[in-house]
């Protein structure tokens, strides 16, 4: 039941981000501003699969927002977050492959080491939960506040299979689990 409390409340904020985005998009000063599309993959312990779709990073007076347009990925709430290095590929860790793993680290120019909120003090990569819905659709747009374009020359986006709690207790990087989907920030943004 918990649970359940905690997912609509979940939902219901995500509609509220959602009315504030699409408004903001709307203004003659949002227009303006270049928009970057990520192309996004899954990712194996062979490197990367099948597209999956993208996600549209637009610069607002509040953050730089990033509007999905995903398909075939598992319901729920997903982990989601700007990570260090510019690569989807698989990378070995302890004599094992590990899907994207050379994408590195969530991004954290401040090397402050602590997960965190999007508005908080943590990694700057540390994005708002990534919503998919009953179809294995995501279209809900999230807003980094912290975040600025030129933040993201270099990075690369990704989606873990889990939900991310924002903290690191019980689990580091907020339990997020394994890497599933991974894209390329284009470069010069």
């Amino acid at each position: 039941m918990a649970n359940q409390r905690k997912f609509l409340l979940v939902k219901a904020m995500v509609t509220v981000i959602t009315t504030v985005i699409t408004a903001t998009a709307m203004s003659p000063a949002f227009a303006a501003s270049a928009d970057v599309a990520t192309q996004m993959a899954v990712v194996n312990e062979q490197g990367t699969g099948p597209m999956v779709g993208q996600i549209l990073i637009s610069e607002s007076p509040y953050g730089l927002v990033f509007t999905p347009s995903l398909k075939g990925l598992p319901p729920g709430l997903h982990g989601f977050h700007v990570h260090e290095n510019s690569s989807c590929e698989a990378k070995e860790k302890d004599g094992k492959k590990v899907p994207a793993l050379a994408a590195g680290g969530h991004y954290d120019p401040a090397a402050t080491k602590q997960h965190g909120l999007p508005w908080g003090n943590g990694h700057l990569g540390d994005l708002p939960a990534l919503f998919v819905d009953a179809e294995g659709n995501a279209t809900q747009p999230v807003l980094a506040p912290r975040l600025k374009m030129s933040d993201l020359a270099g990075r690369s986006l990704m989606i873990h299979a889990g939900a991310d709690n924002h903290a690191d207790h019980p689990a580091p990087l907020g339990g997020g689990g394994p890497r599933i989907v991974c894209g390329v920030i284009a470069r010069g943004h």
